[in-house]
């Protein structure tokens, strides 16, 4: 009697410890989401942004009870836009933390050295960076660009300057930076491509304070249009002081972040800000009735109940926030298809993505295309349109 009682509360203690080993404790082990975003420096500004997205979705993911009953944990690393930086923190989430997903770097410097390490390591990794080197499924096989590719913005603001604008005589304006270095010499053989040869080409130092010497020799050159590729809202801003001072109206089309809230603040006059546009979204666009459209204006309305106290301005890109919060919606979806964690299992339900919808964007992917983010969600933008965020699109 004794024994049989002894026998049986061992067999109930054991099937008590495998259940606690087994599935409902894993279930409460946290999703651990590293978070590679440069958060200060002289290229944080969409990083600032993302970073509003990124936390905001965590929050509402959490409060809803996490991904198959499990928290999300984000582990968020400021590189401060040094890829130094972005290289050891990539090395400590993948290695020592042991994180299921990394997204970012959000600067495609910065992805350069980064990117390889998560692979090496067979981490899921959702790309933001746009430059063409930061995808290869045979290199890379689980980093997915969320973000448009470089040539994607390249190419609007091409067809914008040289179809719409009729301008030929292009001054191409690149920082020394790895994107940029990158950018100026991607837009440069698109152009040539096109029968366009530049007049001008030049990379600046993206700390570098007067921008006068550049703009005087790209007006002597005769260019007709300005096309600067660099994220770096300080030099742009810097640029379009320069163009203003000089009484140069010239236009200039290029990189998105030539429409940020921060240009504004820095312009010596507002007016600097004219004859400006940006590659942009149509998810961030306002159509013809002066609206966004709804799932954009949702989250724009969740954003400004979290960040705006009396209903004012969001003063921060939202194209930006919307890809930060569809970064963790896309992590969410991937485990929910996979059913798990499992790194092998996450690349395969990414690859058989087709079609989802987020804010920023509608995203497919498959096993030799890693580039998700649709030619059809392109547009040019008139950067002094800016208003919380998204613009007019230019005509």
């Amino acid at each position: 009697m004794t024994f049989r009682l002894t026998k049986s509360i061992s067999a109930a203690s054991l099937v008590l410890s495998l259940l606690v080993a087994g599935s409902p404790a894993r279930a409460q082990d946290a999703i651990k989401v590293g978070w590679l975003s440069s958060l200060t420096g002289p290229l944080s500004s969409a990083a600032i942004a993302e970073n509003q997205g990124v936390q905001l979705a965590v929050d509402e993911i959490n409060a809803a009870g996490g991904i198959l009953g499990r928290k999300v944990e984000l582990l968020t690393r400021d590189t401060a836009g040094d890829p130094t930086k972005a290289v050891n923190f990539a090395q400590q989430l993948a290695f020592s933390e042991k994180v299921q997903f990394v997204i970012g770097p959000v600067n495609s410097g910065e992805g350069l050295g980064a990117t390889p390490i998560l692979a090496k390591a067979g981490v899921p990794n959702l790309v933001i960076g746009a430059i063409d080197e930061l995808i290869d499924p045979v290199k890379y096989p689980r980093a997915f660009r969320v973000i448009n590719t470089n040539r994607q913005w390249i190419t609007t603001a091409n067809d914008y300057a040289l179809k719409n604008l009729k301008k030929s005589k292009v001054a191409v304006i690149g920082d020394t930076t790895g994107y940029g270095t990158s950018s100026a010499k991607t837009a440069t053989e698109m152009l040539k491509a096109a029968g366009v040869e530049p007049v001008y080409s030049v990379l600046i130092d993206p700390n570098k304070t007067d921008l006068t010497d550049e703009m005087q020799k790209a007006k002597a050159a005769g260019a007709d249009v300005i096309m600067p590729w660099s994220a770096a809202t300080g030099l742009l801003g810097r640029m379009l002081n320069a163009r203003g001072d000089m009484g140069w109206d010239v236009p200039v089309v290029g990189h998105p972040a030539l429409m940020a809230a921060q240009i504004r603040k820095l312009l010596n006059k507002p007016e600097y800000w004219g004859n400006t546009f940006g590659s942009g979204y149509v998810s961030t666009s306002y159509g013809d009735d002066g609206k966004l459209p709804a799932q954009t204006q949702q989250l724009v309305d969740k954003v400004r109940a979290k960040l705006v106290t009396g209903g004012g301005e969001i003063d921060i890109l939202f194209w930006w926030v919307a890809m930060g919060y569809d970064c963790v919606k896309i992590i969410e979806h991937a485990i929910k298809t996979a059913g798990s964690t499992d790194p092998a299992a996450i690349q395969a339900a990414l690859e058989g993505t087709k079609g989802f919808k987020g804010v920023y964007g509608t995203y497919s992917w498959s096993a030799t295309n890693k580039n998700g983010f649709p030619d059809s969600g392109m547009v040019a933008n008139v950067a002094n349109t800016f208003r919380d965020g998204s613009f007019k699109v230019a005509r």
